[in-house]
């Protein structure tokens, strides 16, 4: 009992930590996307960069970043002081606009100092150069996203790598943005750190240490048992994304989960190989999907670190959709793909345990970037924003309506912070009625956002779900698909999913997002 008390104790202080992180991150950031919408995660690590615990952030950073610390081991020798940054795709990250910063956190004196672990975070910068705005460009390789970032010392022994500093702020649009986000990630870590040191000379070193390997093995066990429970099998579905922006073909996605007693197999052979367009996914994107979908299926008392993936293995073919070689585009891979690979999971697993599995939620992220010259404040601006949908329902309740789901965690841009940062203005904003999938219990709604551009400026779309429905389960129907609208001088003109275009003062772009699959056959009236 004594054991069970002290893990559960430290289950909460180190999540305590990373939820400071996060605090301090967001208040401390100077863009909307960072300080409004909360685009980032905070997580803490131990000595050999497992991760120990997380703050409630963003599934799709979370489940990436232990290989952002691996990647930094790998490369990097660490000494008190040091601060490591990095944003490749290939190296642990996950696309271009996110940039990680991680921490040793040393404790002791002198011949006594050691390492005790990492504390790192994750943010959505919202441009990182490349060749549009906000660097979610319609790309054909990584090279034209933006500037790559491999594991890199931004601060060496406490002194700040001014040269890396001044090359990074000169190949962004937006340099007066990413240096107060950058200073709000460092301000973060170094609370991370403090608290971290606090925790250390509170209860010792060593016992943190212990209980950190503790709650790895209870981590594992809990999840051993969690899949013990569900029947052995193997259990496929697959799935498309509409197209890769180019190609209008869909892209297939395809999933077999092996279970076999208390271990999982998640194999994705069968998908689509890696494509030109930028819905190409890094290792790291299909591991982090994984972990969400066992991790939502098994429930949150499960203490969320490396351990829960200690009996799940992930088989990604090299060079396909799944897990791309360099130099593949991968922007969209973070937001779009990774709501794919969910929803395949999900519907394999759904064979498994059908009462605990929802129907399909809206299965994109419906990613708007604007960008151009802000003429009032004589400076460039970047815009980005991802936007809720219908989730899907589930065996006993419906879907919600207006939310973000699954690999997104996000909250929205305020219609008054949104208008106060940027040159246009929302026009429309609310719930798109009746766009739930019909069954016993209906899929939530998609939402629908209009913004008047009062400039003129530069657009990109990466959005899906507009051929294909989310799919419903049960005898439920799919949600309907969403839709992207160019309004110039009154006439209605449909966009593709994923597009790039120019605006002109008084233009208007209209997103309607998808709503989330209907669980059941509705009863007779």
């Amino acid at each position: 009992m004594r054991q069970a008390v002290r893990l559960e104790v430290f289950k909460h202080l180190l999540g305590s930590v990373a939820e400071e992180m996060g605090v301090r991150l967001q208040r401390s950031a100077f863009s909307p996307n960072i300080k409004e919408r909360c685009d980032f995660s905070c997580a803490v690590f131990d000595a050999a960069g497992q991760l120990i615990a997380q703050a409630a952030h963003i599934p799709v950073h979370l489940g990436a970043m232990p290989l952002s610390v691996e990647a930094c081991l790998r490369r990097l020798s660490f000494g008190p002081g040091d601060v490591a940054m990095l944003n490749d795709p290939f190296h642990g990250g996950t696309h271009l606009p996110d940039i990680t910063v991680v921490s040793p956190v040393f404790v002791g004196e002198g011949a006594r100092e050691a390492l005790l672990g990492f504390v790192a975070n994750r943010a959505h910068h919202a441009d990182v150069g490349g060749m549009s705005h906000g660097s979610m460009p319609l790309s054909r390789d990584l090279y034209q996203e933006g500037m790559i970032i491999p594991p890199v010392k931004l601060v060496e022994a406490g002194r700040m790598n001014q040269p890396l500093w001044d090359f990074f702020l000169a190949n962004v649009r937006t340099p007066h943005e990413r240096i107060g986000d950058l200073r709000a990630q460092l301000a973060a870590n170094r609370t991370g750190m403090e608290r971290l040191r606090g925790l250390a000379a509170r209860y010792g070193p060593e016992h943190v240490r212990e209980t950190m390997a503790a709650l790895l093995a209870y981590s594992e066990t809990l999840t051993r048992d969690g899949i013990g429970r569900l029947p052995n099998g193997t259990y496929r579905y697959e799935d498309a994304l509409d197209d890769d922006g180019f190609d209008r073909s869909p892209v297939r996605i395809a999933v077999a989960v092996t279970i076999a007693d208390d271990e999982a197999v998640v194999d994705f052979a069968g998908s689509a190989p890696q494509c030109t367009g930028s819905v190409n996914a890094v290792y790291a994107i299909t591991v982090s999907a994984t972990a969400y979908v066992f991790r939502c299926l098994l429930g949150l008392d499960i203490p969320g670190n490396s351990g829960c993936m200690a009996p799940i293995r992930v088989r990604a073919p090299e060079g396909s959709v799944v897990n791309a070689r360099p130099p593949a585009a991968v922007a969209a891979g973070n937001v779009e793909t990774a709501q794919r690979i969910v929803d395949v999971l999900l519907g394999a697993l759904a064979q498994a345990c059908p009462r605990q599995v929802p129907a399909a939620s809206q299965g994109t992220m419906n990613n708007l970037v604007i960008g151009g010259w802000d003429d009032e404040r004589r400076r460039p601006f970047a815009y980005y924003e991802t936007l809720g949908g219908g989730m899907g329902a589930g065996f006993e309740h419906p879907g919600a309506s207006g939310i973000h789901s699954h690999m997104t965690n996000t909250m929205n841009t305020p219609v008054e912070a949104l208008e106060y940062a940027y040159p246009f203005r929302v026009s429309r904003y609310g719930v798109r009625e009746e766009t739930g999938g019909a069954g016993r219990y209906e899929g939530g709604d998609g939402v629908v956002r209009e913004i008047e551009f009062l400039q003129d400026a530069q657009v990109t779309i990466l959005s899906d779900r507009r051929e294909s429905r989310p799919f419903g389960l049960a005898g439920g129907d799919g949600g309907q698909a969403g839709c992207n609208v160019l309004i110039r001088n009154g006439m209605e003109r449909q966009l593709a999913g994923k597009t790039t275009f120019d605006v002109v003062r008084g233009d208007r772009v209209r997103i309607e997002t998808p709503g989330g699959g209907g669980y059941g056959t509705r009863e007779p009236a």
